[in-house]
């Protein structure tokens, strides 16, 4: 008997799935493809928010993995006590680090720069000369050392930077330096002048870059946040905004999607993106190798890639 597989992606459009399963083609919509109790491996519709991502595992009762296409997994985990035991929790490690790190160092280098002034700028025929802030010379802190905040780092090399510190959730020690413990925050805020969110959402980060964090940053610093949205706390970053102390430049912002007239879009010093780090021509072919290379590996019974998690 052959196990359903659903992908949020037409499976004739990825090279290189195995034989032996019976694909459903699923991306949220109203009406299930096939019975979910039929399921062994579920990859989560992308980016549609975490009522859709959950909404069928209840009924998967058959299901061994659970793939999202995202390097988070906070849209699924309210879902995970539906899960039996031993079921695998697999995130998209590899797919969206370039295009993440891509988008960081577009957002740093535009605020600095100055080119939101440019373009109102240009809409009104207005010639912004003057003095603006480089990158170069300046000192960056990367606050969530994984695979996405290497690939910053990777991405900074270029630019000169007087220094480049990085933070994790545990110190260890990497080829470019040392990555330093949560703990040590405190003593490297006042130091930075970029400081770059790209840690996972977990009840440690959640609201991580508050009102004592923001205040250690040194005045006239750039936040940055690639993360999610509720590692800042909104409150106490509009309030630095709008004091004029600090700037900052968001992909990610709480809440999301931001509403028509949250003060967050009219605030001074501020660059706000629609949360498209990983949402770019890299995507789809990263997804669909990632997609043909799990299932293979799930077919042959070998272990699987980029496991967060399994339940139990």
């Amino acid at each position: 008997m052959t196990s359903d597989v659903w992908l949020p992606i037409p499976a004739d459009e990825i090279d290189g799935l195995p034989a032996g399963f019976d694909y459903r083609f699923w991306d949220g919509g109203k009406d299930f493809p096939a019975d979910p109790a039929d399921c062994a491996f579920y990859v989560v519709p992308y980016m549609k928010g975490p009522e859709i991502a959950v909404r069928p595992l209840a009924a998967m009762t058959s299901v061994r993995v659970v793939q999202t296409l995202s390097a988070g997994i906070d849209h699924v985990e309210p879902g995970l006590p539906e899960l039996a035991a031993g079921v695998r929790l697999c995130n998209a490690r590899g797919v969206h680090e370039a295009s993440t790190a891509e988008l960081t160092l577009a957002l740093v280098l535009a605020s600095l720069r100055g080119i939101p002034g440019f373009v109102r700028g240009q809409d009104r025929e207005d010639w912004r000369s003057g003095f603006y802030p480089a990158l170069a010379d300046k000192c960056v802190l990367i606050v969530g050392y994984g695979s996405i905040g290497a690939a910053i780092e990777d991405r900074l090399a270029p630019f000169e930077c007087a220094r480049v510190a990085r933070v994790a959730r545990s110190a260890r020690t990497t080829e470019r330096g040392p990555v330093h413990a949560l703990s040590d925050l405190p003593a490297l805020l006042p130091e930075a002048d970029v400081v770059i969110l790209s840690t996972p959402i977990t009840e440690q980060t959640k609201g991580l870059a508050g009102a004592d964090f923001l205040a250690r940053m040194k005045d006239g610093a750039l936040l940055v946040n690639v993360a999610r949205g509720p590692v800042a706390d909104t409150k106490a970053l509009l309030a630095e905004l709008e004091s004029g102390r600090l700037r900052a430049a968001l992909d990610v912002t709480d809440p999301e999607p931001l509403p028509a007239g949250h003060p967050l879009w009219h605030a001074p010093n501020v660059l706000i993106s629609p949360h498209v780090g990983g949402s770019t021509s890299a995507f789809m072919p990263r997804a669909k190798r990632l997609l043909a290379a799990q299932l293979t590996r799930f077919a042959a019974g070998e272990p699987l890639e980029n496991v967060v998690l399994t339940t139990g």
